[in-house]
């Protein structure tokens, strides 16, 4: 007689659980340009397979939302349908007796407002407005569009000088972004369909450590118009390259003597070495680009000036001032902000922490290179505060988990509560109030809110901030340019409206971002700027590719760089991490599917040889 027994988990199940995880790889790996109007059918579909049909929002009214999508895809609708979708989703988000049919009618309202003009254009021309010639997903998702599939072959050929030269005709800076890069390409591996991303990022240093010099490509014949850059960060030298190489003259005015922006004052050797970024700003001067260093735009000469002085004047300055707490005793002494700590450490002039707590408030990539700055300064004990979960940190997981191993203590779920200063006004603790996770915001980020218990006391001797950083815009306002929350106002061909003949780009704009980011506004400024100046000039690489070899790789596992062990931390800046050896590289490289030759490249679009 048979009442309770163990269950097992049926054949059929278990593979509908790896095809399960199929899909969500599979949507991870979906590239850039997809047409919406199909992808949310498809969602659509999947959603309604999900449903219990129990409940009439979601048996019957999925399926109405299915039927009138379709007819949009297929070119059957006019535009009165779409308001027959809204009330259709509506009625269902209000309806649904569980969250299957709320969620689905909620994702078909978002589209409905995020991308309207392209069920309009289904509608009304029969096709999809979106791109579908950048196709190469990893070349679409990196934003200055590097030939990824490309340099990836010509390492795997041993051809490294070649690989550096054909990253230099999209990003002129190989070597830092092979150190320091967030790479995004990463995340539309199509790799990841059959195992795991490329590790893409440190293919480019192994190009870099192994290509030796490469020279500088020639620049086309002189032009004879004179262009100002104003700011010598990545953003500002990329601009400076491009131009140089089309043939016009270009000055870069830097505040500080040297150039790099905080590519040197912000990133600490240990992840970039000065020789890297040294070797990356030489290529660029020796394009005969001219730097003024020791300069401040705005005092030493005005923006007036190179106004007058030059055909055409980008400003790429970086977010180089900080954000402050707001909270009571911030101003006491050895209150310091990362940004300020660590353009001293690049300056050389690295305070004394030996023996010291500190404080590190903030949970981004600047607060964890002032966490792990401050373990090589000498502090005893650095605990990094942050008000959301680790998860939820905008630094690099590496950076994060690096972090931890060499001594670090992150707090999450705590928030700036007040500063304990002693009668000389100096730290000696840093007290923050519990939090406790909260409501989910529009954009999909989990909020936090007050916990009911009292605030902790971290005793500490330093406390540095890092929980963001803006742009020192006032000169560039005081000569009319418009500016929103301290950025400049830029169209996105980088030209600043009203301003006659100045464009802005990078952090300037668009606020702190990434290096690649930075690198790709310069490359549009300069193309622009050459186009203002009454020019078309083309930059490109004539590398050729290595056709794809018609070997079957098996999945195979991804190469992770390894750390270096670390005996004492203490004034300990040498790299930490190691790059690929030979053999790890050539495994690497043959992982790649030559998505520039099957499946999309020949068909859509495939390598851009010039832009």
């Amino acid at each position: 007689m048979e009442r309770l027994k163990i269950e097992k988990t049926g054949q059929g199940q278990k593979v509908l659980e790896s095809m399960y995880r199929t899909m969500e790889q599979r949507i991870g790996a979906s590239p850039l340009g997809l047409c919406p109007v199909d992808m949310t059918l498809n969602f659509l579909r999947t959603c309604h397979a999900q449903s219990c049909g129990k409940c009439v929002p979601c048996r019957v009214g999925l399926g109405q939302l299915e039927k009138m999508i379709r007819d949009i895809a297929y070119g059957e609708a006019d535009e009165e349908i779409l308001d027959r979708i809204k009330e259709t989703a509506t009625v269902i988000r209000d309806t649904a007796d569980c969250a299957i049919g709320y969620e689905t009618a909620v994702m078909v309202l978002r589209g409905l407002d995020g991308f309207r003009d392209d069920y309009l254009e289904h509608i009304r021309y029969g096709r999809c407005s979106y791109e579908t010639r950048q196709s190469i997903p990893c070349t679409a998702a990196c934003p200055a569009h590097v030939d990824v599939p490309g340099y990836i072959a010509l390492i795997k050929a041993g051809r490294y000088a070649d690989a550096v030269r054909l990253i230099r005709k999209d990003n002129p800076f190989p070597g830092v972004c092979g150190y320091v890069c967030e790479h995004p390409c990463e995340e539309r591996c199509r790799r990841s369909l059959v195992d795991a991303p490329i590790n893409i990022c440190s293919l480019k240093r192994y190009a870099v450590d192994h290509a030796g010099e490469v020279p500088a490509p020639a620049c086309q014949s002189s032009t004879g118009k004179r262009v100002a850059v104003v700011g010598g960060g990545p953003g500002g030298l990329t601009a400076a390259y491009y131009l140089s190489l089309m043939g016009h003259k270009v000055r870069v005015y830097e505040q500080r003597e040297k150039l790099g922006g905080m590519l040197r004052y912000g990133i600490p050797d240990y992840r970039l070495p000065g020789s890297v970024l040294d070797s990356d700003i030489a290529n660029v001067l020796a394009t005969g680009v001219e730097a003024w260093v020791n300069i401040n735009v705005g005092e030493d000469v005005s923006v007036d000036e190179l106004k007058s002085e030059f055909d055409a004047v980008y400003v790429s300055i970086g977010a180089h001032d900080h954000r402050q707490l707001g909270i009571p005793g911030e101003n006491g002494k050895n209150v310091i902000s990362a940004v300020e700590m660590l353009r001293d450490v690049g300056s050389g002039k690295a305070p004394d922490l030996r023996g010291r707590t500190v404080c590190v408030i903030g949970g981004g990539n600047v607060a964890m290179d002032a966490t792990r700055t401050s373990l090589r300064l000498g502090a005893s004990k650095v605990t990094t505060v942050y008000r959301r979960r680790i998860e939820d940190m905008t630094a690099l997981p590496e950076e994060v988990h690096e972090a931890q191993i060499e001594g670090a203590r992150i707090m999450t779920l705590h928030a700036p509560e007040h500063i304990e200063l002693n009668d000389e006004g100096e730290v000696t603790a840093f007290w923050a109030q519990p939090q406790i996770i909260s409501a989910v915001d529009r954009g999909g980020r989990t909020s936090v809110r007050a916990a009911d218990t009292k605030p902790v006391r971290i005793p500490c001797d330093y406390v540095i901030v890092a929980i963001g950083q803006s742009i020192h815009s006032k000169p560039f306002e005081d000569t009319g340019m418009r500016t929103k929350r301290g950025a400049i106002e830029a169209e996105l061909s980088s030209f600043v409206p009203g301003s006659g003949n100045v464009f802005a780009g990078g952090d300037a704009v668009s606020g702190p971002a990434t290096v690649i980011l930075a690198v790709a506004a310069g490359k549009v400024a300069a193309d622009n700027i050459d186009s203002f100046l009454g020019f078309h000039h083309k930059i490109r690489c004539d590398v050729e590719v290595p056709d794809p070899s018609m070997s079957n790789m098996p999945p195979c596992g991804r190469v992770v760089l390894k750390g270096r062990e670390i005996d004492r931390i203490d004034r300990d800046f040498a790299l930490v991490t190691m790059g690929m050896s030979d053999e790890e590289a050539y495994q690497e490289c043959s992982r790649c599917l030559r998505c520039d030759r099957f499946g999309y490249g020949l068909f859509r679009g495939g390598r851009k040889l010039e832009w």
